[in-house]
């Protein structure tokens, strides 16, 4: 699987990085192992998954992380993190 994790501010994507994961781990790990990895490239928070973020993942394979998901303030708009290539 591929991911992309990107800092977005006032429309502009700040910061962003692919984090690749060919593992035989099922999805759900290699999601939160790339999260992780990429919160720690961007030395940022791993984010809380609030209901809205889970709906929203598993409808599009993207989420976008809010202020209200960080238990830190942030000086950023949003976190997006979104599946580019599945396993088949």
């Amino acid at each position: 699987m591929r991911f992309w994790a990107k800092i977005v501010n006032h429309r502009r994507v700040e910061r962003d990085t692919v984090i690749e994961d060919y593992s035989s781990s099922n999805r759900t790990q290699k999601v939160t192992d790339a999260l992780q990895s990429a919160c720690a490239e961007f030395d940022l928070a791993v984010p809380m998954w609030l209901d809205v973020n889970i709906r929203d993942f598993q409808r599009t394979a993207k989420v976008r992380f809010g202020p209200d998901s960080f238990g830190e303030p942030i000086d950023f708009q949003y976190f997006e993190f979104q599946v580019i290539e599945e396993d088949y």
